[in-house]
């Protein structure tokens, strides 16, 4: 099963690639329409999404409205539809290969806000960045 919040690149081929092999993906949105979406499991996150994304980015309150919604659907994609069904494990790729909230910085980028969130729920990351990152995935999978 793989969570995804529709963004260009990494998350359309990760959701290409499950859906390929026959898995399940749950889709998680800022907005309806969002990249051309037509349909989701969730089309714009929920409040509470919000409440739980607001403490954990550096900058929240610089943050437009849009943005927050963006870093809003990573509290679906990390913890599901109603925010109580953690994910396994999160697979990323930044450039400074971060997999921990502290060793996320201006390099990390939006996903950092996943990383955050995976590393408070105790949710372990793999970035592909990282040397032995798909040995690591294979471990965890098993």
């Amino acid at each position: 099963m793989l969570r995804t919040g529709g963004a260009e690149g990494a998350d359309q081929a990760f959701e290409r690639g499950a859906r390929a092999g026959g898995g399940t993906v749950e889709v998680f949105l800022p907005w309806p329409g969002y990249n051309g979406y037509q349909a989701a499991t969730l089309e714009r996150p929920s409040p509470r999404a919000l409440e739980v994304a607001a403490p954990l980015h550096p900058a929240w309150s610089r943050l437009s409205p849009g943005a927050q919604k963006l870093m809003a659907r990573n509290s679906h994609q990390v913890l599901g539809a109603n925010l109580d069904d953690p994910v396994a494990l999160v697979i990323c790729w930044t450039p400074d290969g971060a997999e921990h909230e502290r060793e996320c910085g201006p390099g990390t980028g939006g996903t950092g806000q996943a990383i955050r969130l995976a590393s408070r729920w105790g949710v372990p990351v793999v970035n592909l960045r990282k040397d032995g990152a798909l040995e690591r995935i294979a471990r965890l999978v098993r």
